[in-house]
């Protein structure tokens, strides 16, 4: 069955989008960082029912996404500083995981069994919209299957995951492209689980330094899996220059690139390109991509992780 591509700006469709999640059904949808595939988060069915359509490992917990700070606090419990950067971040492409509440009706499969909620407010109007028509929280992890590259515009959900769900909403090329940052506690103290849309220096500016974990579990967070992301093509990083097969994926002043993240250097259009650029030079066929080395600052801590990732040997296919 193909899944009909609908506006996201259209009252019709969102109403109908509703119905399919009240019944169950999986839903695309735009945000700001990447297109989700949204589920009833309180619906255990239509969980498992995600997990299978995305070829997803169950032990990787998803992002509940909410309208904002008064929907997240019916589900998790907020420390002052987590109340703090969501009233600073939100909605946007911060996500923070904290302590589920006693009656937290989140699914247990959606949280991968764990004791804590990974909790996002979106930007993006149409998520807005869908959750608030809904009136409760979506489970929307990428609209991809597990592994691959992540959906920036409708058409990439369409060509990886058509067969498996009811709609798509379209609402445009996603602005940032990159998956949201993802912010911990130990305690009260912040912890950088994900490097992501939101720059690190823009929320040590709020908690100071932020502690990384040495060796996270891949349980404490969405996207910490160490092979993610990936296109079929193998990745070579920090190149300057391709090898023989290879397509040249640039960045800045790159000479002779296939394609260029941002030939002005800008890391905010490099993200918005990332996973649109690795799925256009993985279509043509070659055998492997190189890919200009990217400034290791802002955005580009979140770029290098993923094409760090995404150049992983495949264990979770």
């Amino acid at each position: 069955m193909t899944a009909p591509i609908l506006s996201g700006d259209n009252p019709a469709a969102i109403r109908a989008a509703v119905s399919l999640l009240r019944d169950g059904g999986l839903v695309a949808l735009p945000t700001e960082t990447v297109y989700g595939l949204a589920a009833d988060a309180t619906n255990g069915a239509a969980v498992a029912a995600l997990y299978a359509a995305k070829g997803r490992p169950k032990f990787n917990p998803l992002i509940s996404h909410v309208t904002g700070l008064e929907m997240a606090e019916s589900l998790a419990r907020f420390n002052p500083l987590a109340r703090k950067l969501a009233e600073a971040f939100w909605p946007g492409p911060l996500t923070l995981v904290l302590p589920r509440t006693p009656d937290c009706p989140i699914s247990e499969l959606a949280g991968a069994g764990l004791e804590t909620l990974a909790v996002r407010a979106p930007a993006h109007p149409v998520a807005q919209a869908l959750i608030k028509a809904f009136g409760g929280p979506l489970v929307a992890p990428s609209a991809n299957p597990s592994g691959g590259v992540s959906p920036t515009q409708a058409r990439h959900v369409a060509e990886g995951l058509e067969e498996h769900i009811g709609m798509i909403l379209d609402g445009g090329p996603c602005k940032i492209g990159v998956e949201s940052t993802v912010i911990g506690f130990d305690g009260d103290k912040p912890l950088l689980l994900r490097k992501g849309g939101l720059a690190r220096e823009n929320i040590e500016a709020i908690t100071g330094p932020l502690a990384v974990p040495d060796a996270a579990s891949p349980k404490a967070s969405p996207g910490m899996l160490k092979s993610h992301y990936a296109p079929r093509a193998r990745l070579r990083l920090q190149a300057v220059s391709p090898e023989q097969g290879e397509a040249f994926l640039g960045f800045s002043t790159s000479k002779n690139a296939d394609l260029n993240l941002s030939p002005d250097g800008n890391l905010l259009e490099a993200a918005a390109n990332l996973f649109a650029f690795l799925r256009q030079l993985d279509a043509s066929g070659v055998s492997g991509i190189a890919v200009a080395p990217i400034p290791d600052e802002g955005l580009g801590e979140a770029i290098n992780d993923r094409l760090q990732r995404a150049a992983a040997p495949g264990d979770i296919a």
